[in-house]
């Protein structure tokens, strides 16, 4: 079955992820990681991608972040991917492709899910068994959003406005924030994210839906029919 064409709705937050091939490592070393975050920020300030959440585990990362052009993620992607594979081929003396594909990502509904999907995004270090809390892995955004940590490491994250909306002051946000890791994200949310990311549907309400077909011309949801899904199909 063909996948859908992408959707970008500039100033719309979308969920992506991005996977080493046959979900071989894609980082090995903390400079790896410095070296990937460094490209991310170089490319996200050139092309204008506000990068509000992101964790990067050893064989994929996942970012939330909102385009302010049609071709904002596109371009990042593109700059990103080739300069890192270009690093990391020459660390490891290896040779060939290091990315699985293409990104997949998902239009994220604000008021709905936007802080659903950061939390789905800085708990996966915790759901892998990596660590106990997210506060206890370094690649994470979760430092900064709870805890105002990370000083110019992290300070190119930008807040959307859902969070900012969470307190007056920093300290307001960070513990209202914090407030949301005490509850469980529920199963079907989880369904949710997995099933929009991996099949490029809208994340959100049927109205949110309707309203994602009109402006990008296509489906943003399942008809109800198609074939059955692989037990890993949806593991993000």
């Amino acid at each position: 079955m063909a996948r859908l064409p992408r959707y970008v709705i500039p100033g719309q937050p979308q969920h992506i992820i991005q996977r080493g091939n046959n979900r071989q490592a894609i980082f090995a070393a903390e400079a790896d990681y410095q070296f990937f975050r460094d490209a991310l920020v170089e490319a996200s300030q050139k092309h204008a991608l506000q990068i509000h959440a992101y964790v990067w585990m050893t064989n994929h990362i996942h970012l939330l972040a909102t385009p302010e052009n049609e071709n904002s993620i596109s371009k990042v992607f593109q700059s990103v991917g080739r300069k890192y594979v270009q690093y990391f081929n020459y660390a490891y003396r290896r040779s060939g492709t290091l990315w699985e594909g293409r990104y997949r990502a998902t239009v994220v509904d604000t008021e709905r899910y936007l802080l659903t999907v950061m939390r789905y995004i800085e708990l996966n270090p915790v759901r892998a068994g990596m660590v106990a809390h997210p506060r206890d892995y370094s690649w994470t955004s979760y430092r900064r959003n709870a805890l105002g940590e990370g000083g110019k490491n992290l300070d190119w994250l930008q807040p959307h406005s859902e969070y900012l909306a969470l307190g007056k002051h920093d300290g307001d946000r960070e513990s209202a924030y914090r407030q949301l890791f005490r509850a469980a994200i529920s199963g079907q949310e989880l369904k949710d994210i997995r099933e929009s990311t991996h099949k490029g549907w809208a994340l959100g309400g049927e109205r949110f839906k309707e309203e994602i077909e009109r402006l990008g011309a296509r489906r943003a949801g399942s008809k109800g029919v198609g074939r059955p899904r692989r037990a890993d199909d949806n593991r993000v």
